[in-house]
């Protein structure tokens, strides 16, 4: 004889307090992205799914949760996305409708890129790897998507490096050579500073999804460093990298400010409300800690900025 199991997620909490979100973190999938006349980017992603959930309510459906996140996911595996965004705001916008007692769903999703590259110097083959970020919001109003990337570079400190230029000076002046002299070479070989890995993060979100392309984000965001860095490297590669650094020396706070400037010159496209958030976080070679700047700002406040309207 069957009996009718009861729904305790819908009875009410002893604490009749709302929640903005509940859900599920650390779901795995594979998803692939698609590629113009090549083959697809197959993806081992990681999701975070969540839903609001109100006060009269004991829990969500966490089964109802799964089997959505499932249904959407196996559908991007069996097929090919031209935006990981989009399998965010698909999966977002199917919990909204199959959860009657909720406003909110968000998806979020991180995956590691590996992209096929050359080195700068001995031109040989290697690898660039990148953390993809993407996220979405569906909330009765629409939906909400956001793009974005983690990239890993090398900073070299223009204060310390200002210090081993000042003590090269008066080295070369001591050793009689005139100031000429001394200011050509000082402009042709940067001196020493502290150098660090950093870490330069750069997402852009609008309503609906924004229109930007995943490649570019990455171009950016390593190029607000000081240099690139690359996994495999010769003697040539190493000098490149190094020299390259140490002539563009940067504070974490000009990497940001590197980001921003690329973001408004690449994206001109954008409407004024499409939201970025730009991260560096740098971590110091001659320090136990890190160093950090970040900011969140609309694409019209920061096009105002650099113009120098604000």
């Amino acid at each position: 004889m069957s009996h009718q199991l009861p729904d305790v997620q819908a009875t009410r909490p002893d604490i009749a307090v709302g929640l903005s979100q509940v859900g599920v973190t650390g779901v795995e999938k594979l998803v692939k992205l698609a590629r113009a006349d090549k083959r697809p980017i197959v993806l081992m992603a990681e999701f975070e799914v969540f839903v609001d959930l109100p006060g009269g309510r004991k829990g969500i459906d966490m089964s109802r949760n799964m089997e959505t996140i499932d249904e959407i996911l196996e559908d991007a595996t069996d097929g090919e996305f031209d935006r990981v965004e989009d399998v965010c705001g698909d999966a977002a916008e199917r919990l909204l409708a199959k959860h009657d007692y909720t406003s909110t769903a968000e998806v979020r999703m991180s995956a590691e890129l590996v992209t096929k590259e050359n080195t700068p110097a001995s031109n040989r083959p290697t690898q660039s790897t990148a953390t993809i970020i993407a996220s979405s919001i569906a909330t009765d109003e629409g939906t909400r998507e956001e793009i974005g990337a983690e990239v890993t570079g090398m900073t070299v400190c223009p204060c310390s490096q200002g210090m081993s230029e000042s003590r090269a000076r008066e080295e070369l002046i001591a050793l009689d050579v005139d100031r000429e002299t001394i200011d050509t070479f000082l402009e042709r070989v940067p001196q020493p500073g502290h150098s660090q890995r950093g870490h330069a993060t750069l997402t852009v979100s609008s309503d609906g999804s924004p229109d930007v392309d995943l490649s570019d984000i990455i171009d950016i965001a390593r190029d607000s460093m000081s240099a690139r860095i690359y996994n495999m490297a010769k003697r040539p590669d190493e000098d490149h990298m190094t020299f390259a650094a140490h002539s563009d020396a940067k504070f974490v706070e000009d990497c940001v400010r590197a980001i921003a400037e690329g973001v408004v010159e690449e994206f001109d496209h954008l409407p004024d409300t499409a939201v970025v958030k730009m991260k560096q976080s740098n971590d110091e070679s001659i320090h136990q800690h890190n160093a950090h700047a970040e900011r969140e700002v609309t694409v019209g406040q920061l096009r105002k900025e650099l113009n120098g309207s604000v």
